[in-house]
């Protein structure tokens, strides 16, 4: 099969961007970038390793699954529980790629933490809203654990009065939506106590300062960033779509959201949507601690080591200051 005409004459950037590895079919199929994944590691004679992780079956009918984190030592006291969703634009990796995995035992280990991982769905087969569907599909799976009669590592260790979204880049645009949908519905016992929002994938059509400096971005270059929003969202639809320009679908309204943790760098393409939309949620009447800004990339926690436990230190903090709010 043959690339689409215009994208495969145009000659590569100088970015080696995963990204630019995305081809694109005459028949809408997509080729998508190698990269390594991880198996997980459920066995607790295993001293080297400070977490556990299995895999179990969420949706057979869509195919997709979660990926469950324990510490392989777990504290007597409870632990809270996140529920993540990976980055990839939509479009690409899954649970098991091999920097998700990494975070997720390091987020597991280190805060310590029950993290449950979504695999969801992918674009273009699925176009959103299909994984905002399988977003909420997992909460519901939390939802049905704390109902009694669940998988053992969440209900002897898991904290349902302390259950958090979280997601990177494409994963955080899921975690905004997941909580809004989840703002509608009744979830006890379990208490939704914060959203996280990792450097958020947004858009719009109107290019930010930031966006058109970054044609040769090393991790989300421009050519990449706005492919993969034309393969995520319904057909038809443009980077206008409330999905992708979150900030001119809900400025001036009121927002329902639990409290909310946004992070993102200077050197992020998207970092100049990222503080609009932290002023926004601001303005709608939600609770924001906004790390905006600082030395950084797009997903640096993948690469970085400093920038991985920086980002645990951020979510510890964020965790303890609602857990120690919600005891007063």
């Amino acid at each position: 099969m043959g690339e689409v005409g215009a994208r495969a004459e145009n000659p590569r950037p100088k970015s080696t961007s995963l990204f630019l590895q995305i081809v694109e079919h005459l028949d809408g199929t997509i080729s998508r970038p190698i990269v390594p994944i991880s198996p997980p590691s459920s066995d607790p004679s295993n001293t080297q390793s400070q977490t556990l992780s299995k895999d179990l079956p969420l949706n057979p009918i869509h195919g997709t699954s979660l990926r469950l984190y324990c510490p392989n030592h777990p504290p007597s006291h409870k632990l809270p529980i996140i529920i993540f969703f990976h980055g990839g634009g939509f479009v690409a990796f899954n649970a098991s790629t091999v920097f998700y995995h990494e975070e997720c035992e390091q987020m597991a280990a280190e805060l310590p933490a029950i993290v449950v991982s979504l695999d969801y769905r992918l674009a273009p087969e699925h176009r959103l809203p299909a994984a905002y569907d399988d977003a909420v599909e997992a909460l519901s799976w939390v939802w049905d654990q704390a109902k009694g009669g669940g998988d053992p590592w969440i209900i002897n260790h898991g904290d349902f009065s302390r259950c958090y979204l979280m997601g990177s880049s494409s994963g955080g645009n899921m975690a905004y939506y997941a909580g809004i949908r989840a703002m509608d519905l009744d979830l006890h016992p379990i208490v939704l106590a914060g959203v996280i929002l990792n450097q958020p994938y947004l858009g719009g059509e109107k290019r930010t300062s930031s966006e058109m400096a970054s044609e040769e971005d090393p991790v989300l270059p421009l050519r990449a960033n706005e492919t993969m929003w034309r393969l995520a969202l319904p057909k038809g639809a443009d980077r206008d779509h409330e999905f992708c320009n979150v900030v001119k679908a809900v400025a001036g309204r009121r927002i329902r959201l639990p409290r909310c943790l946004i992070l993102g760098f200077d050197g992020d393409p998207l970092i100049d949507r990222q503080r609009e939309f932290a002023s926004v949620l601001k303005e709608g009447g939600v609770n924001v601690v906004a790390r905006v800004g600082g030395e950084g990339f797009h997903a640096a926690e993948l690469f970085v080591p400093a920038k991985a436990a920086a980002l645990i230190g951020e979510l510890r903090e964020f965790i303890s200051n609602g857990f120690d709010a919600d005891a007063a």
